[in-house]
């Protein structure tokens, strides 16, 4: 069965730096698109970053500049580079896939990961 795997999430302080990773497994990751999105207490879930299948990225406004996403098809894995972290930040990140194309789109995700914890101290 299709299995995602967050990990790299912790605590930094503001203006600090994480990479979180996504590994995949059970599906072909290469012909798929992948996304990472953020749950904060009391909210919804919302979008943060998609890669295509060929490597373009696409943001959430708020972490433009900030964040970037990348892929690596030979270890079937997507990553999150986030930099200049802001208490705002802190929330639950998973990472999905969808085949094809990527989604600004929760629901239009066929697969998610159970998700990493992301805590920014101020």
């Amino acid at each position: 069965q299709v299995q995602l795997v967050e990990s790299g999430g912790g605590l930094v302080q503001a203006g600090g730096s994480l990479r979180l990773s996504c590994a995949a497994s059970g599906l072909t990751f290469s012909n798929y698109a992948m996304g990472w999105f953020r749950q904060a207490p009391g909210k919804e879930r919302d979008f943060v970053s998609g890669i295509n299948r060929g490597g373009d990225g696409l943001y959430a406004d708020s972490v433009k500049g900030r964040f970037t996403i990348s892929r690596d098809n030979a270890k079937n894995t997507v990553y999150l580079q986030m930099n200049s972290l802001k208490p705002e930040d802190t929330a639950v990140y998973y990472c999905a896939a969808r085949a094809l194309y990527y989604s600004r789109s929760a629901s239009s995700y066929n697969y998610w990961g159970q998700g990493t914890q992301v805590t920014v101290s101020s």
